[in-house]
């Protein structure tokens, strides 16, 4: 796999949080973040919002090290293959990408099994958006348009192979409906692509098009949660409609197989304690992200049983996408 568009930028965590005692994380005084995708991205804001946190109770310093290309698979290759397995590097793990990158493409040689999984942190829920002016005015509109005029209606995705494509067949195979998918070259230009009304809808992430949800140059049909969630309460579920569909982007932290079973539990004990660390859930509100904190085995739980769906899903469509 070739490395030669790759770069690789260099930010510390430093904020401060008083009143929290600093622990001795058992490896090292300094953990290295390895970041797939370029700096100001969703991995970038899932650290920005938990490492400061992480610092305080572990002890140590954060060194995000960005490495984007190949959807997140040049650092996930180095994190599996190319790292020591001490506890001094670990890498943020986005699902269900890090397992669709090897199960679409052969080329790609890491897997799961190559790491170990830490914590889930956030999942972005998968959502519906429109333009302010679209005659859909709910999801039922919507589903009825694709319904009248199947693989007409058009749909915005981040690209084949991440989650929104596969939200999309998720919903076409519940429903039996058809859309017309375009893909296009991440979240923001889809989104962009449907206030401009050059596509009829965005399957997008809630935390990518929250902001244009709030100035009114969107308009959510369904998100795609297991319940409604806080921050637009009105939204229903796809479950509400009798359409089982729950799909998103979840972000969290896996290190390299083997680590050291000491620092695996004192890392494990860290974001579990940011389940009632109440300031830490307050500013993940305010920043629009849902917090899903998964640790240990639950989280490679939740790896394995995802990895099962997407290759079963792949499995189903690839004929036709790669045809």
């Amino acid at each position: 796999m070739k490395k030669c568009g790759a770069y690789a930028a260099i930010a510390m965590s430093s904020l401060m949080l008083p009143g929290l005692a600093l622990a001795d994380y058992s490896a090292s005084d300094e953990i290295k973040v390895l970041q797939g995708f370029k700096a100001g991205g969703g991995s970038d804001a899932l650290a920005q919002l938990t490492q400061p946190f992480l610092r305080e109770s572990l002890g140590v310093d954060f060194i995000n090290e960005y490495l984007p290309g190949a959807t997140g698979a040049i650092a996930w290759t180095r994190l599996a293959k190319q790292t020591d397995a001490d506890g001094t590097t670990i890498s943020i793990t986005n699902t269900p990408m890090l397992m669709t990158n090897y199960i679409m493409n052969d080329s790609i040689t890491y897997s799961v099994q190559e790491l170990t999984p830490i914590a889930n942190v956030v999942t972005d829920p998968g959502i519906i958006v429109v333009p302010a002016d679209s005659p859909f005015e709910t999801v039922e509109d919507f589903l009825a348009a694709a319904e009248e005029s199947p693989g007409t209606v058009t749909v915005g995705n981040s690209g084949v192979g991440g989650d929104d494509f596969f939200s999309t067949i998720l919903i076409e195979q519940a429903t039996g409906l058809s859309f017309q998918k375009v893909p296009f070259q991440g979240d923001g230009p889809s989104a962009t692509a449907a206030m401009g009304g050059q596509i009829d809808a965005s399957f997008n992430n809630l935390g990518n098009v929250y902001g244009h949800i709030q100035s009114g140059s969107l308009r959510p049909l369904a998100v795609f949660a297991k319940e409604r969630v806080s921050m637009l309460p009105d939204v229903p579920t796809l479950s509400e409609k009798g359409i089982e569909v729950v799909a998103g982007s979840s972000r969290g932290y896996s290190a390299p197989a083997g680590i050291p079973e000491e620092a695996r539990q004192e890392l494990i004990e860290a974001f579990d304690a940011l389940k009632s660390n109440d300031e830490f859930k307050k500013v993940a509100e305010e920043r629009a992200m849902n917090l899903d904190i998964q640790t240990g085995d639950d989280y490679r739980q939740m790896i394995e049983d995802m990895e099962v769906q997407f290759e079963q899903i792949w499995a189903d469509v690839k004929d036709d996408i790669n045809g």
